[in-house]
């Protein structure tokens, strides 16, 4: 479809919840001058009441356009998203509720991004939707928050300043001080009770995606908690979509060399808070095979609430990353605020923003922010507060 035809520059999803909102406001102060863009979901009401708060801090939005529409509907759904060059999606858990949306863009070639960290959804998704994304001329990026942006982007950027032209090891570490939102605690819980169903999604990717078809290798391996000698951290693998993502990109772009590896870990200063972690993943995974843990969890972090601005403010993460090549190292770091919401909301408006207005590398179909904005999206980033460095 011609661009011309679009007359929007992207659609929002879930504007009307705790993220959403959040990415709605930072859209309305950091959009470029005559954004096209509209809000959509089901419930008028809601959906006017976040253009009224829009609106009173800019009043040229009063007339923002409002798309009613059930996320369960693609038929509707591939109506409102051909419209616009990019659809932005907050509404999880995705692997009950994203499918359509996914489908629809697919369908009509419209670029889309979501906050997603379910393995089991991009999998299934990439099997289901992949060659009509392509066939459609569509992207498919998932994972544009706090999963999985910081580590894809980081180890990206890491790489290039790498600059390897053999095996390249690397790991990366995570430490962070803010909460979790809600919509990732579901989607957490949704995953950690979903392992088989998640494990088999896995394989039959892996069977319909194949390998490199230059024969280079990129996968993402296990650690095991330990002591890390350069860092000075005790390390915690994470059970987390961010290897799969980065692995993913290792696949794709030529930067990451003929042998890539990486691990990923949640980093802390002492063993005791070390000890701490590992229980208290090993508790909630449990408690997600037990139906009525597993709600007794889910009510006590609800959905669609999150933390005020004074706390959000006081909350940062950092990534830490040591490559390894041929004898050589590089450590690098990517840092910024709160990770769980504002960050977050930045880093997927940013995403949408990069998708619809900038020269990226030409690709198509189920890619990650890698492959499909690379240092387009570091660069906005970096304008916008987030730090990606070398530090030694």
């Amino acid at each position: 479809m011609a661009e011309t035809t679009r007359d929007l520059d992207l659609v929002l999803f879930g504007a009307t919840g705790f993220t959403g909102g959040l990415t709605a406001d930072y859209l309305a102060e950091h959009g470029p001058s005559g954004l096209r863009w509209a809000l959509a979901g089901r419930n008028r009401t809601k959906l006017e009441a976040v253009r009224d708060r829009l609106a009173a801090a800019h009043p040229d939005l009063g007339e923002l356009e409002l798309v009613v529409v059930d996320a369960g509907d693609q038929g509707a759904l591939a109506d409102v998203v051909r419209r616009a060059k990019v659809a932005v999606t907050t509404v999880g858990p995705y692997q009950q509720l994203g499918g359509p949306l996914v489908a629809a863009c697919a369908e009509t070639g419209t670029d889309y991004v979501d906050l997603t960290g379910e393995p089991e959804f991009v999998d299934t998704t990439y099997v289901a939707q992949h060659e009509t994304a392509v066939a459609s001329g569509a992207r498919i990026v998932h994972a544009c928050g706090f999963d999985s942006i910081p580590h894809d982007l980081g180890a990206y950027f890491t790489v290039k300043e790498l600059q390897a032209t053999g095996p390249v090891t690397l790991r990366g570490v995570v430490r962070a001080s803010g909460s979790a939102s809600g919509g990732t605690f579901h989607s957490a819980m949704g995953a950690f009770s979903r392992a088989k169903q998640m494990s088999a999604a896995a394989k039959t990717r892996r069977r319909a995606e194949g390998r490199p078809a230059d024969g280079r290798k990129s996968r993402a391996v296990a650690g095991k908690p330990h002591r890390d000698k350069d860092l000075g951290y005790w390390l915690l693998p994470m059970p987390t979509i961010d290897p799969q993502v980065v692995a993913r990109s290792g696949a794709a772009l030529a930067a990451y060399g003929p042998d890539f590896r990486y691990s990923h870990y949640a980093g802390t200063k002492t063993l005791r808070y070390a000890l701490g972690g590992l229980a208290a993943v090993s508790v909630i995974g449990v408690a997600a095979q037990v139906p009525p843990a597993r709600n007794l969890l889910l009510k006590r972090v609800p959905q669609g609430h999150g933390p005020d601005e004074a706390k959000r403010a006081k909350s940062w993460f950092t990534v830490e990353f040591v490559a390894e090549s041929e004898g050589r190292s590089l450590r690098t770091k990517v840092s910024g605020g709160d990770p769980g919401y504002g960050e977050t909301a930045k880093m997927l408006a940013e995403s949408a923003l990069c998708l619809a207005f900038d020269d990226n590398p030409p690709t198509v179909g189920s890619v990650t922010t890698a492959q499909a904005m690379g240092d387009n999206l570091i660069t906005r980033l970096s304008a916008r507060g987030i730090t990606f460095e070398v530090v030694g």
